[in-house]
C-alpha cells in the first residue's frame, strides 16, 4: 500500500513515526512551508518535515492546494506530484491546509484524517483545548474518511480516554500516541477491506474554534472551576494571564477550592509556598505554578522569591 502523509506539528509527527514503525511505504509527505521560529526567527522545518527528511522521503510544501487560489502555480505543482505518486491513501493529521475536492478524490482509498476528539463533538481547529475548557470528562481520537465538509466525514475508528486534570500539553501527547496506534490499525483494516464507515450523528455537534491570544486574560468573575480549567486548557498556548500592579503574570497550574468568599473577584486572599489563593466569583483558585515577564515557569515557592505578592492585592 502506497501511503501519502499530510501533517505539520508534533501531533502529526507522532502518527508518521507510528506508520514508519508499522512498516508502511511512505511515498510522499506534505507539510506546511518552513516558518520563522525561536529567538533568531530563523526558518524552521516542521516536525513532520524533519522526520521525513531523516528517512529520505520526498516532501512537498505548497502554500495552498487550491488550483484557483492565491498560489495556483504551487497548487498545480502539488497536483502533478500527487498524481505521479499514485497513492492508495493519504493520511492527514493537523496539516493546516484545506484539502480541495481534487485532493480528496485522487488516492484510491481517499483521505483518512486523525482527529483529536470524539466526533461529532469538537469539529475544527482546537479540539484538545476546547474539551478541557468545557470540562468534558472524556475525549479521544476519531479516524475519519474525509469529505468536503469541516470534519464531517464518516467515522472509521473511534477510541476514548478520560481527561482528568490534564493540561492541553499532557492530553496532546496521550492523544498523539493514540492517533498513531489507531491509524496503523485503520490502514491494516483498509488493506483487508474490513473498515466499516459510520456516518456522524446529527446530534451533539460542537465546533472547536481556533485559540486566540486574547483568550489568555483571566476573567476573575468566572467561577473557580472554569478558571482552573482554562489554565489547563491554555497550557502551552497562549497561557492564562493577568496583571498585578502593572506586571504581567502567567498561570500554569491551578486548582479550584470550595469556600465562601466575601472579597471582590481577583483579590489575593492568601500567599504561601503551597499556593497563591485568589478570589473567583464563587470560591477560590489556588495557583501553584506561575511565570513573571522574562522568567521561567516556576513552582509557587520559587516564583515568590523574585516576585512579591501580598494578600489584599488585586489582579487586573
Amino acid at each position: 500500500m502506497k501511503i501519502g502523509f499530510a501533517g505539520t506539528p508534533e501531533f502529526a509527527r507522532v502518527a508518521l513515526e507510528a506508520l514508519h514503525a508499522g512498516g508502511f511505504d511512505i511515498a510522499l509527505v506534505l507539510s506546511q512551508p518552513d516558518r520563522p521560529a525561536g529567538r533568531g526567527m530563523k526558518l524552521q522545518a516542521s516536525p513532520v518535515k524533519q522526520f521525513a527528511l531523516q528517512h529520505g522521503w520526498p516532501v512537498a510544501q505548497p502554500r495552498s492546494l487550491r488550483l484557483d487560489g492565491k498560489y495556483p502555480d504551487e497548487a498545480q505543482a502539488a497536483h502533478g506530484t500527487l498524481q505521479a505518486a499514485a497513492l492508495d491513501v493519504l493520511v492527514v493529521a493537523a496539516y493546516g491546509l484545506i484539502l480541495p475536492q481534487w485532493v480528496l478524490d485522487m488516492p484510491r482509498l481517499g483521505c483518512l484524517n486523525i482527529h483529536a476528539s470524539l466526533l461529532p463533538r469538537w469539529r475544527g481547529a482546537a479540539p484538545i483545548h476546547r474539551a478541557i475548557e468545557a470540562g468534558d470528562a472524556e475525549t479521544g481520537v476519531t479516524i475519519m474518511q474525509m469529505d468536503a465538509g469541516l470534519d464531517t466525514g464518516a467515522m472509521l475508528l473511534r477510541e476514548s480516554l478520560a481527561i482528568g486534570d490534564d493540561s492541553t500539553a499532557q492530553l496532546h501527547d496521550r492523544l498523539a500516541a493514540m492517533g498513531g496506534r489507531l491509524i496503523v490499525d485503520a490502514l491494516h483494516q483498509a488493506a483487508a477491506g474490513t473498515l466499516q464507515p459510520v456516518p456522524q450523528p446529527a446530534e451533539g455537534v460542537t465546533y472547536a474554534h481556533k485559540i486566540e491570544k486574547h483568550e489568555a486574560a483571566v476573567d476573575w468573575t468566572q467561577d473557580a472551576q472554569t478558571i482552573a480549567r482554562r489554565v489547563r486548557a491554555f497550557d502551552p498556548f497562549p497561557g492564562a494571564s493577568s496583571t498585578l500592579d502593572g506586571a504581567a503574570v502567567k498561570f500554569w497550574a491551578a486548582q479550584a477550592r470550595a469556600a465562601t468568599v466575601a472579597e471582590a473577584p481577583g483579590t489575593v486572599l492568601a500567599v504561601s509556598p503551597a499556593g497563591i489563593e485568589v478570589a473567583a466569583r464563587d470560591s477560590i483558585v489556588s495557583f501553584t505554578e506561575l511565570q513573571r515577564p522574562g522568567g521561567k515557569r516556576l513552582p509557587v515557592a520559587d516564583f515568590l522569591h523574585g516576585f512579591d505578592v501580598k494578600a489584599g492585592q488585586v489582579f487586573g
